[in-house]
């Protein structure tokens, strides 16, 4: 297995990592908590990196949902934390086994697989964004109309995260890695034949979202790119959305440029 990843901006300025070895990688998407810590997110996704790869070391044949819980309560008793008051990360996992690759998702970071073919697979968590909350679609339509990142942009988005909160590793809400072990459990997995998979690209949102908007991503292409070509690509994203885009109208979102990176795998 041979993984090649990559971020913008560097991870000591981002609250994205990726972290691989000879039979797993992760991406996580960090995010601040909703109210403020003491401990930042780039230190809650260093811990929560380092304790995910140490379970897998130490527990390589047991379900990722396990894996994650236990690198969840690691990480928060590491650290102090308690569950509606942390910071929080989405988990993307994949795990090469023998026979068999395992996918893990928690949150909105992607995993896009496949083999020689045309076709691609893809797994994701897309319970945030179904669960309709009306500042949701309201700051998007804003961003659209071409309002910008205003005071009013912000104001709904405060609103927004207030009604996330409520909602954040609850039945019927969304399930987020943060402090509370059990969320693991609710993550979207999936196992495939190795024999049927060759490659997999596991991406943020960040990354993915500019480039399914620009036409970059030819995931099976990307899978066996070099450290510099992935680079560069998303370099290609963050300047087009700060020279091109840099109100959001053309690609809604939350703010002009999210972190961005990836974790290219072939098997």
């Amino acid at each position: 297995m041979r993984t090649v990843t990559a971020q913008t901006p560097r991870s000591s300025e981002s609250q994205d990592r990726v972290a691989a070895n000879e039979n797993m990688a992760l991406v996580l998407d960090g995010a601040s908590a909703f109210e403020p810590v003491d401990v930042s997110t780039g230190l809650y996704v260093d811990h929560l990196a380092a304790a995910i790869k140490a379970h897998l070391e130490q527990e390589q044949d047991v379900d990722l949902r396990t894996v994650v819980a236990g690198a969840i309560r690691d990480t928060a008793s590491r650290l102090g934390l308690h569950p509606g008051n942390s910071p929080s990360s989405t988990v993307s996992l994949l795990r090469a086994r023998e026979r068999h690759i395992d996918l893990l998702c928690l949150g909105d970071s992607a995993i896009y697989y496949g083999a020689d073919s045309d076709e691609v697979s893809m797994l994701t968590d897309t319970r945030l964004s179904k669960l309709g909350i009306p500042e949701h679609q309201a700051y998007r339509e804003r961003v659209a109309a071409g309002y910008g990142y205003d005071s009013r942009h912000r104001e709904l988005l405060a609103a927004l995260q207030r009604e996330q909160r409520k909602r954040r590793n609850r039945p019927g809400g969304y399930w987020i890695a943060e402090a509370d072990p059990d969320a693991a459990f609710e993550a979207i997995v999936r196992t495939v034949p190795r024999k049927e998979t060759s490659w997999a690209v596991l991406a943020t949102d960040g990354a993915y979202s500019p480039m399914l908007h620009l036409g970059l991503a030819n995931w099976a292409q990307l899978a066996h790119g070099s450290e510099a070509e992935l680079g560069n690509l998303l370099d290609i994203c963050a300047a087009w959305e700060k020279r091109d885009d840099p109100n959001g109208r053309a690609l809604p979102r939350a703010k002009v440029s999210d972190d961005k990176a990836l974790a290219a795998v072939v098997l």
